[in-house]
């Protein structure tokens, strides 16, 4: 028996929203690869920006990838990605508090919020949250120009941060001396790539100016003998045999606590 009329307008009803049905699901399924694609494009870039906020200087003392593209002098203007803490943490006044390292390392801190007031802001606002606890001092230098260790990385290897970099570079010493217990913002290439990473030196440290330099957030008032006696007295693993004075310290460091008032 042939279709009735209107068994073939159901018949062409059915195909055409079964077409429109396929229609809307490719849709969806291009949709879901845009975004793939997107999501895959944002990590890439999220990395690119853990990495570029390391720290690099030769085993005397000067900078290395930073020499070529820094600025000659400190940054004037204020430049961030993410969601900087505000500067006004600090409240241009003088912060003091305590660093323990391991179990045998008390630092007791000073920072400065009225010459580094956003660096200043940025470690008081971490050190609320509890950003540092548990984090590493993941590098060392003992070259005769250049004594420090620095800690402050997300991943306790040198690379993560808090999600955002910042500028401008703040108190710069113009002779490139970072004295004896002085507490500075490490960063990358980039004038504003500070984040959360800082180091402290153990011995009068010299540091190319013509780079840029790196913002003198604060000093150690008190424990640089415990640092020494317990820390970098060991020394350090050198990261490459060609650079025999940088690397980890032989010594596993961990920032236990840091308070600040």
């Amino acid at each position: 028996m042939a279709p009735s009329r209107n068994q073939d307008r159901e018949a062409r009803d059915r195909l055409r929203a079964y077409t429109a049905r396929q229609r809307v699901h490719e849709t969806q399924v291009r949709r879901r690869r845009r975004d793939d694609l997107l999501a895959a494009v944002g990590v890439v870039v999220v990395v690119g920006l853990a990495v570029v906020t390391q720290v690099v200087w030769d085993t005397d003392g000067s900078a290395d990838e930073a020499t070529a593209s820094a600025s000659p002098s400190p940054s004037e203007t204020a430049s961030a990605t993410g969601d900087v803490p505000s500067a006004d943490i600090a409240e241009g006044r003088t912060w003091t508090g305590q660093l323990d390292l391991n179990d045998d390392v008390q630092l007791g801190v000073e920072l400065d919020g009225a010459t580094a007031p956003q660096a200043a802001s940025v470690i008081i606002d971490l050190a609320q949250q509890g950003f540092y606890t548990d984090t590493t001092c993941h590098r060392m230098s003992d070259a005769e120009t250049a004594k420090f260790l620095q800690c402050g990385s997300a991943n306790g290897d040198g690379t993560g941060d808090a999600g955002f970099t910042f500028g401008p570079l703040e108190n710069v010493p113009a002779d490139g001396l970072y004295p004896t217990g002085t507490i500075a913002m490490a960063r990358g290439a980039e004038p504003d790539s500070q984040s959360t990473q800082f180091f402290i030196t153990y011995g009068d440290t010299y540091l190319d100016a013509s780079t840029g330099g790196y913002t003198v957030v604060g000093r150690v008032t008190s424990g640089l003998d415990q640092l020494t006696a317990n820390v970098t007295d060991a020394g350090l693993t050198p990261s490459t045999a060609e650079v025999p004075n940088d690397g980890a310290p032989v010594v596993p460091t961990t920032i236990t606590s840091l308070t600040l008032e």
